[in-house]
């Protein structure tokens, strides 16, 4: 039997999103044990040409709702990409995950073959919904949670491969 679009979309973005939540919780902690500006903190990135850790949390949060929209045919909320605070990247991720919650497995049966257009870099790509799903949607996710990892790493603050891992059910 074929494993679900939705269980290989809303479970598994929540539980990135559970990540990104985990690695605020290690900036407040790491913050407030250096004396450091948690808002400096998420200002940094690896390099002068790649996004902040703020902008890893808008992409990241974009991913996944921008799938689940682009599978279902329908329109993800839209979120003003400005946030520069902690509890600005709290309160995105949440919102994220109240869109998420109100998807049914019902809305995302037979995607796997719906047609989705992107147009990364100006390219224009057209893919099976499910490889859309598994050659871009997914990697591009993951692709911003492991670099929001690694801007903490290079920070000092201590997160780990369990911590980008997440709980195991």
């Amino acid at each position: 039997m074929p494993i679900s679009m939705y269980r290989l979309t809303v479970p598994v973005f929540q539980r990135g999103l559970a990540t990104l939540e985990t690695y605020l919780g290690k900036v407040e902690a790491f913050a407030g044990e250096k004396g450091v500006a948690s808002k400096d903190l998420i200002a940094h990135r690896l390099s002068p040409d790649m996004l902040p850790f703020t902008g890893q949390y808008q992409r990241a949060t974009d991913s996944a709702k921008l799938a689940i929209a682009r599978l279902t045919g329908t329109d993800a909320p839209k979120f003003e990409d400005n946030e520069s605070t902690i509890e600005e990247l709290y309160e995105r991720v949440a919102k994220t995950r109240r869109y998420l919650d109100g998807i049914s497995a019902d809305a995302l049966d037979g995607t796997e073959e719906r047609e989705v257009v992107i147009s990364p870099g100006g390219n224009k790509v057209t893919f099976r919904g499910e490889d859309y799903l598994l050659q871009f949607a997914l990697p591009n996710f993951y692709f911003h949670i492991a670099t929001a990892h690694a801007i903490l790493r290079n920070q000092g603050v201590p997160v780990g491969k369990l911590d980008y891992l997440g709980r195991f059910s």
